[in-house]
C-alpha cells in the first residue's frame, strides 16, 4: 500500500475507532468519579484524553497481523512506550495533581525545596521516556536533541491546553506543518492515527463537554515529537528545539492566554468552535 494512501487509512481508522470508543471511555470515566466542573459549573469527565492512546494502539496491534512488512512497525513499540507511558503519567497528574505550583520552573522550584509534585514527576518521568524513544533511531550527540524535542513537545501541548480547544488546534497546527513538509513518510501513520481520533473528540471539547486532561495533552504533545524527530533532517530538527525552547521561556514570563486575547488573529482561532455559551473567556 502507497504510503500516502495509508495514512489516510490510519486517519480514517483512527476517527471511526474513537467514534466507537470515546462513549464507553467517558463512561467509565464517569463512574470512576473521575469529573470536574467546567466554567459552567457543568460536571463533565476529565482524562478523556486517554482514548489517544488507547485507539492507535488497537490499530498498530492490527497492523502487525495485517501488515507484517510495513515499513513503521519497527517504530510501533517505541511509539506505544511513549503514548502509554505519556498517559500514565498525565492521568496520575489528572487525579492526584495540585495547582498551587504550574509551570516547569514552579514545580522545579518545589523539588528543589524536597517536594515532589505529580508536575515534577511527570516531567522527570517524561524526560526518561523521550530518551528511550530517541534510542530507537538516534546515535550519538543526536539521541540528547531528540529526548529534548520530544519532552518539550510534550509539556507544550499541555501549556496549551487551558482553555477548550486549544490543545487540540495546536495539535492539527504543528501536524498540518509537518505533513505538508514530509508527505509521502511511512511514518506519517503515526501522527495520522493520534489526529483521527482526535477529530472525533474535539468537539466535545470545544463545547466544554470533556477534558482531554495531562493524559491526552501530553500524548499529543509527544505525538508531535516522536514524528519530528523521526521524519525531519537534522537541520529541521535543530530550528524545532530552538523553536520549543523559545515557547517554554515565553511562557514562563507571559500568560499565553493574554496574548492570544490580545491579537484579533489568535483570539479568532482560539474561539473557532465554541459558540459564545460554550467560550468560557469573557
Amino acid at each position: 500500500m502507497k504510503s500516502d494512501l495509508e495514512t489516510f487509512v490510519f486517519l480514517a481508522l483512527g476517527l471511526m475507532l474513537a467514534v466507537l470508543t470515546l462513549p464507553p471511555v467517558s463512561r467509565i470515566i464517569i463512574a470512576a468519579g473521575h469529573v470536574r466542573p467546567n466554567y459552567r459549573g457543568e460536571v463533565i469527565p476529565v482524562s478523556v484524553g486517554l482514548a489517544f492512546f488507547l485507539v492507535p494502539f488497537l490499530l498498530f496491534m492490527g497492523a502487525f497481523a495485517l501488515r507484517p512488512g510495513a515499513a513503521y512497525l519497527d517504530l510501533v513499540p517505541a511509539f506505544l512506550l511513549a503514548t502509554g507511558g505519556m498517559a500514565v503519567l498525565g492521568l496520575v497528574d489528572d487525579v492526584y495533581g495540585s495547582r498551587k505550583a504550574s509551570g516547569l520552573r514552579g514545580h522545579l522550584v518545589r523539588l528543589l525545596r524536597g517536594e515532589i509534585t505529580t508536575g515534577a514527576l511527570k516531567a522527570i518521568g517524561g524526560l526518561a521516556i523521550a530518551f528511550f524513544a530517541s534510542l530507537a533511531t538516534a546515535r550519538g550527540p543526536e539521541i540528547l536533541l531528540n529526548t529534548l524535542i520530544i519532552a518539550l513537545s510534550a509539556n507544550a501541548l499541555n501549556l496549551l491546553d487551558l482553555r477548550p480547544g486549544r490543545a487540540g488546534k495546536g495539535f492539527l497546527a504543528a501536524g498540518g506543518v509537518l505533513f505538508a513538509v514530509s508527505w509521502g513518510s511511512p511514518l506519517l501513520v503515526f501522527p495520522a492515527a493520534v489526529g483521527g481520533a482526535l477529530l472525533a473528540y474535539l468537539p466535545a471539547d470545544l463545547r466544554a463537554r470533556a477534558m482531554m486532561g495531562d493524559a491526552g495533552a501530553n500524548v499529543l504533545g509527544v505525538v508531535l515529537g516522536l514524528a519530528a524527530v523521526w521524519i525531519l533532517p537534522l537541520p529541521a530538527k535543530v530550528g524545532v528545539l530552538i523553536f520549543l525552547v523559545g515557547f517554554h521561556l515565553f511562557t514562563e514570563r507571559y500568560s499565553l492566554t493574554e496574548v492570544i486575547a490580545k491579537n484579533r488573529l489568535l483570539d479568532f482561532v482560539d474561539r473557532l468552535g465554541r459558540t459564545r455559551r460554550d467560550s468560557p473567556d469573557p
